[in-house]
C-alpha cells in the first residue's frame, strides 16, 4: 500500500527520516523537528510517499522547474525502508510510484545520488531504468556540497 502524505502525517514523516539518517550515522533534526519542517515543505516543492501498514517506507521528492525543457525536474531526495521489511519489495514498489507521481505532477526528469557501497539501492534504481553516467562510458562526475 503505498499513498501520498498529506499533513496529517508530518509524524510519521519526520519519525522515518529521523531512523533513516540515525540507521547511516548521519547528523540528523529530531523526528518532531523534521515534522515540523514538513508542514512548510508539503505546501511548497515536495512530496512525500509513504508505503506500508505502520507506514514503514518513505519517499521524499523535491520538484523544481527544468532549464531544459518546460517539464518540471524531480529529485528523489530520500528513498528508505525500515530494515525489518527489506527484500520485500517494498523499495521497488515505492520507486515505482514515485516515478508515476513525478509523472502526474508534470516532470520529465529523475534524479538521485546514492553512495558507492549501497549496493542493493544502486540494484533498485539500475533495475528501474536509472543510468549511472560512469559506469555508461561518461566522465565520472562528483557530488559537492558545502553548508552557508
Amino acid at each position: 500500500m503505498i499513498r501520498v502524505a498529506g499533513l496529517e502525517d508530518v509524524d510519521h514523516i519526520g519519525r522515518l527520516l529521523h531512523a533513516f539518517n540515525t540507521e547511516y550515522d548521519d547528523p540528523t533534526p529530531s523526528p518532531a523537528q523534521l515534522a515540523e519542517r514538513f508542514r512548510t515543505l508539503l505546501d511548497l516543492d515536495t512530496s512525500v510517499l509513504l508505503g506500508g501498514g505502520g507506514p514503514d517506507a518513505i519517499a521524499v521528492l523535491r520538484f523544481r522547474p527544468s532549464i531544459w525543457s518546460e517539464a518540471l525536474e524531480c529529485y528523489l531526495a530520500e528513498l528508505y525502508v525500515v530494515p525489518p521489511l527489506r527484500g520485500r519489495g517494498i523499495g521497488r514498489a515505492l520507486l515505482e510510484a514515485a516515478i508515476e507521481h513525478a509523472r502526474e505532477r508534470g516532470a520529465d526528469h529523475m534524479d538521485l545520488g546514492t553512495s558507492e557501497d549501497d549496493v542493493a539501492a544502486r540494484a533498485l534504481y539500475e533495475s528501474l531504468g536509472f543510468i549511472n553516467r560512469e559506469r555508461a562510458g561518461g566522465p565520472i562526475t562528483y557530488f559537492y556540497e558545502r553548508e552557508l
